[in-house]
């Protein structure tokens, strides 16, 4: 082979190894994304019904309790309210507070995004690193040469990420139950 082909061949398996592993994580950061745009949108949907749902017992709680100024006296239906509305407020807070729970896998996959994210911004620096060593005049050997380290260092840096990286993200925080996604 002559020494053009081999250092075309070397360009092109960088070129194509830089494509793969960058899509791959690019592919991940944007999966990532979706899950966390997916639990914000769920969270924030419970806690705004169960907001709304407090919102109401409490009116209706008052209501009750205007009654009760009112007449003077608490009828035992007025009680059987004020005693519902307690426990429909501490059921709606307790949903509230389940909704909130997404917020810690949430942060897991944000953090887990900011990681490929310097994982990729690292592979980019490896580039720099050994482009800065090749100049004009050096001999097409030394440019094979360097390109097979480069390669080889970026497939270790891409593997090394992977195994950091957990594929699951798991609610850690809050003692109600234990959840798994993605």
């Amino acid at each position: 082979m002559t020494r053009k082909k081999i250092l075309g061949s070397h360009v092109k398996r960088l070129l194509s190894g830089v494509s793969t592993h960058g899509r791959r994580h690019l592919s991940e950061v944007e999966t990532d994304l979706l899950q966390t745009e997916l639990l914000l949108e769920e969270a924030v949907e419970k806690l705004t019904a169960s907001f709304l749902a407090i919102h109401g017992a409490v009116g209706a709680r008052q209501e009750t309790i205007d009654r009760l100024l009112a007449s003077g006296t608490l009828s035992a239906e007025d009680s059987a309210a004020l005693a519902a509305t307690s426990s429909e407020i501490g059921t709606h807070v307790n949903t509230a507070i389940t909704s909130m729970q997404f917020q810690d896998m949430t942060s897991q996959l944000i953090e887990r995004t900011l990681k490929r994210v310097a994982g990729l911004r690292d592979f980019l620096g490896t580039l720099d690193e050994h482009n800065a060593d090749i100049r004009p005049e050096t001999c097409s050997e030394e440019i094979v040469e360097r390109l097979g380290k480069v390669s080889m260092a970026l497939a270790i840096q891409s593997l090394e990420l992977r195994s950091v990286l957990r594929k699951s993200v798991e609610q850690q925080h809050l003692e109600s139950g234990d959840i798994e996604l993605f």
